[in-house]
């Protein structure tokens, strides 16, 4: 891995502006097929780019079923032990609405609902998730969205993975498509004959994916633009080499823009950590990719002080961040930027990934500095309600007609006073 002494001023961002023009050229023109052809042209898509003709898009009761007689035992066990450690961190996430009186007998209040649908969609590709079928579904249940769709991209066998179904089926979830890409989100916005559109989209994807979401937006809401996995591991010299490499590896496999950052105030650490990553590649199934986006953005800085690592990392806002330091829940005290925090030797970041149970869909490319990981709050919208007794009316009609007025609304201000000879007249 690169090492670099800790300057003021480091990035991990990378804009989506820098998808080619083909590349959006291309999601546009797929959006504006689907919006036209419908179904015809998310098989169309599915053939050309996952290489498989499927007859039918929805998948069936049976192919569900069959997907689970298949699959091992233990993991549906582990699969199901996952998903009640996540429905239980999301369930404190539940909001109640609220009403506020005022003593002439107006109210204002806040009314909490659910959105009425959801899209959820699930990678597959290099790899099938089922735990992003899990951290998708889940809040919005919680949330009671009536009307939850998944999507994922097929095999070459025109399946969907016995993972992401077996997963899909714990959670009770049948509305299920074989379709992936920028197609499956326009279907999501847009409709087809087969799919009724969606009130929000959310899940992790490929570029495609993320340019289509953003075309989208305003049309449907969307979760967030999910870039390449990224993950920033704070040590001193307390914390063991081997791990933290295993750690930084653990997310440079995803994807070969993922990035890997080590902040460390010891420069033994620095070298022992390099020649660990390079060691444990020899032997990582996924090397070419993990390979590659520790080349091209693994880096090892080495800072003075704990005091400029912690300013580090909030400057890079990463999505996943490790502390395997001295005092290291004080040091997660006073970190204000990070998608999950990690605090201590035994919580590996893939511990957040499948089991611990906050959420892994996570803001990447520093937005942590202004977002959130995906939650309950996603699935909810808030209403507001007013209601204006006469004596509230009276109190406060002249108030705000002269403010209407001070905007240079007089149609706002006449409104309000439109009550007054009816009072008058009666």
């Amino acid at each position: 891995m690169k090492k670099e002494q800790l300057k003021s001023g480091i990035s991990i961002r990378r804009s989506l502006a820098e998808a080619s023009a083909e590349q959006l050229a291309a999601v546009k023109s797929i959006i504006a097929a689907v919006q036209q052809e419908g179904d015809a042209a998310l098989t169309r898509f599915t053939e050309k780019w996952d290489g498989v003709k499927v007859e039918n898009l929805r998948v069936g009761e049976e192919e569900i079923a069959e997907a689970v007689s298949r699959f091992e035992p233990q993991l549906l066990e582990d699969l199901t032990e996952a998903a009640d450690n996540i429905r239980t961190y999301h369930e404190y996430q539940r909001q109640q609405g609220y009403t506020h009186t005022n003593d002439d007998g107006s109210y204002v209040a806040q009314r909490v609902t659910a959105i009425p649908s959801a899209g959820l969609y699930v990678p597959g590709g290099t790899a099938a998730y089922p735990s992003s079928v899990l951290m998708n579904v889940i809040p919005a249940q919680v949330a009671g969205v009536k009307r939850i769709v998944l999507v994922s991209p097929p095999g070459k066998d025109g399946k969907l993975s016995d993972g992401v179904l077996a997963a899909a089926h714990i959670l009770g979830i049948e509305e299920i498509y074989k379709v992936g890409g920028a197609q499956a989100v326009a279907a999501l916005a847009y409709g087809t004959e087969s799919i009724r559109p969606v009130d929000k989209i959310t899940g992790p994807g490929n570029v495609f994916v993320a340019l289509a979401k953003r075309e989208v937006f305003g049309e449907v809401a969307i979760d967030m633009i999910a870039g390449p996995s990224e993950i920033t591991v704070i040590a001193d010299d307390t914390a063991f080499a081997d791990e933290i490499a295993a750690d930084l590896l653990s997310q440079a496999e995803h994807d070969p823009m993922a990035t890997a950052v080590l902040l460390t105030t010891s420069e033994d650490l620095a070298d022992a950590v390099s020649a660990e990553v390079e060691k444990q590649l020899q032997s990582l199934p996924r090397q070419a990719i993990a390979a590659k986006a520790i080349a091209d953005h693994g880096v090892i800085y080495i800072g003075e002080t704990m005091e400029r690592l912690i300013e580090a990392a909030n400057e890079l806002a990463p999505e996943h961040l490790e502390i395997m330091a001295d005092d290291a829940e004080k040091i997660a005290d006073r970190i204000e930027n990070a998608g999950a925090i990690f605090i201590g030797r035994f919580s590996s970041e893939p511990i957040g990934d499948y089991f611990a149970g906050a959420n892994h869909v996570l803001p990447t490319n520093s937005t942590a500095r202004f977002s959130s990981a995906l939650s309950v709050y996603d699935f909810m919208k808030r209403t507001s309600i007013i209601y204006y007794s006469e004596q509230a009316w009276q109190n406060n009609e002249a108030k705000i007609a002269r403010l209407a007025r001070l905007e240079g609304l007089e149609g706002h201000a006449r409104a309000v006073e439109s009550r007054s000879w009816k009072k008058e007249n009666r």
